[in-house]
């Protein structure tokens, strides 16, 4: 019983990651119809929506402060075009030669998740931050990525013309109407500002990545080939977590999410894309399988800094007549 009263409160005060898990299993379970979506663009219109509903949660004043937080943009990019390939190469290793081992070896030339916008904005963070990583990011992989797979592979030949259109229409779009409603429309604007409002453009993104984990994992079939591909993916995703954070060790809090999140969780279809393209339809397999990974990581630490947030800004109780605030951990 008390087990079971422990399991309800993690339930209720994490519901992003209770909402991902929850839509893992459906996907694996019920993967005909869910496949059937996600081979109609079902992808891709889910990205669109999640990128509009965060972009209208970023205040303009958070735009003003992303010119402030250059360095550590510059410093991201950069980690992310060199660090990360280095990385996914190493752990790909672990995986037998063959086009599972291509495919893992190419999540590192991924851009940041689109998602990791949200997941910023979900933990309290700077949404405005990410997107300027996000943006940079792909601009790099998609000038970049052809050149380092063909050092690490020996052989790989990607054609960027298809990645830039569609990050156009799925990114570059979205992002530009939804951050123009909240700046220029004044009744959005107002309407967004609201504890109404921002609980809507929440639960929409919410249930946006709920749904994009649940087509995702209808495309994942996995098998006895994948416990050292699932092994590879993890160690990937804890090092880049680790990368992450050592980049925002100097930086605001907000700003130190954004970093952690944004280099931690890489893009799983370009990541896919870029398999494919050099390697074959093959290579893509295991990128499902990180899909899924990476968007419970990143609801997980969502709700994690969220949690801590809250506690930080409980008032304690000094003596009857005197209260205070436990202060946030980390630089001002």
């Amino acid at each position: 019983m008390l087990v079971m009263s422990r399991a309800r409160e993690i339930l209720a005060s994490y519901p992003e990651l209770t909402a991902v898990l929850a839509a893992a299993i459906i996907g694996l379970s019920v993967q005909r119809p869910l496949a059937w979506l996600a081979d109609r663009q079902g992808i891709n219109v889910l990205l669109a929506v999640l990128v509009f509903a965060t972009a209208v949660s970023i205040e303009p004043a958070a735009l003003g402060r992303l010119a402030a937080a250059w360095r550590s943009l510059l410093v991201a990019l950069v980690t992310g075009i060199t660090v990360l390939p280095a990385l996914s190469w190493a752990v790909s290793r672990m995986v037998a030669a063959g086009s599972l081992r291509d495919g893992v070896m190419a999540v590192g030339l991924a851009p940041c998740e689109i998602a990791s916008v949200a997941t910023t904005a979900m933990a309290g963070g700077e949404a405005a931050v990410s997107a300027g990583v996000l943006i940079g990011s792909t601009v790099a992989a998609v000038a970049l990525a052809g050149p380092i797979l063909t050092l690490e592979a020996g052989h790989a030949g990607v054609s960027p013309g298809g990645i830039i259109a569609n990050l156009a229409l799925v990114v570059a779009l979205p992002l530009a109407v939804g951050i123009a409603t909240r700046a220029w429309v004044p009744s959005a604007a107002r309407a967004l500002s609201t504890d109404r409002g921002e609980r809507v453009a929440a639960a929409v993104a919410l249930f946006s990545v709920a749904a994009l984990v649940a087509l995702i994992a209808a495309e994942v079939h996995l098998s006895a080939r994948y416990g050292a591909v699932t092994g590879a993916l993890v160690v990937f995703l804890a090092g880049s977590a680790v990368v992450g954070r050592i980049l925002g060790a100097r930086s605001r809090p907000a700003a130190a999410t954004a970093l952690l999140l944004t280099t931690s969780m890489r893009d799983f279809a370009i990541a896919a894309g870029l398999a494919t393209s050099a390697f074959g339809p093959a290579a893509a397999a295991p990128l499902g399988l990180y899909g899924i990974l990476v968007l419970v990581w990143g609801t997980a630490v969502a709700g994690i800094l969220r949690q801590r947030t809250a506690v930080a800004d409980m008032p304690r109780v000094l003596d009857p007549g005197q209260t205070t605030r436990i202060p946030a951990i980390g630089p001002d």
